[in-house]
């Protein structure tokens, strides 16, 4: 693919424009594979549309592994297995890995990359939880992605109906 460039050089105090045209698919396969992987996954996508050499080169492995957290290999349970590094990315980001016993949920944001982090219940520390059953109960719910879930049987300071600290008892937090 080629693209016009306009370059201004200044000599002696008068500027000339040259004009002329840049061919992409000139340039190596690994130094586009480079310069990608310091872009954005949503970046990288965008750009696999510009031209055949940088569609190949945003299929790379080397791409989507700059897109991964550096220690991605101890999250993945040894029974999951992806055919290419871009194929785990979208795996992260589509289905959330229990982490820490199951006490951490961990996911990828699609668009950027980004670690995304839910916090079960159990890791939350909730008032009157513990030394007081009347106010809080662990329940389990199977639709929930944690094991527990505290429900709220009454409230503290006065006499709403019960509910649970959120639908699937979460917090939300990313980095």
């Amino acid at each position: 693919m080629k693209t016009e460039v306009s370059e201004m050089e200044e000599r002696k105090g008068k500027g000339k424009i040259m004009c002329g045209t840049l061919d992409l698919s000139a340039h190596p396969l690994d130094c586009i594979t480079l310069i990608i992987s310091f872009t954005s996954p949503r970046d990288a996508c965008r750009l696999s549309l510009v031209s055949t050499a940088f569609n190949s080169a945003t299929e790379s492995d080397a791409v989507w592994e700059s897109f991964l957290p550096s220690q991605y290999q101890a999250l993945i349970p040894s029974s999951l297995s992806f055919s290419s590094k871009k194929q785990l990315y979208l795996s992260l980001c589509e289905n959330p890995l229990l982490i820490e016993a199951g006490r951490k949920s961990f996911w990828l944001e699609r668009g950027s990359g980004k670690k995304c982090y839910m916090l079960s219940p159990r890791d939350l520390t909730i008032i009157w939880s513990v030394d007081t059953p009347w106010y809080w109960r662990w329940v389990s719910i199977p639709e929930a992605r944690f094991l527990f879930v505290s429900y709220r049987t009454r409230d503290c300071r006065s006499r709403s109906r019960p509910h649970y600290l959120s639908p699937f008892g979460t917090l939300l937090v990313k980095r």
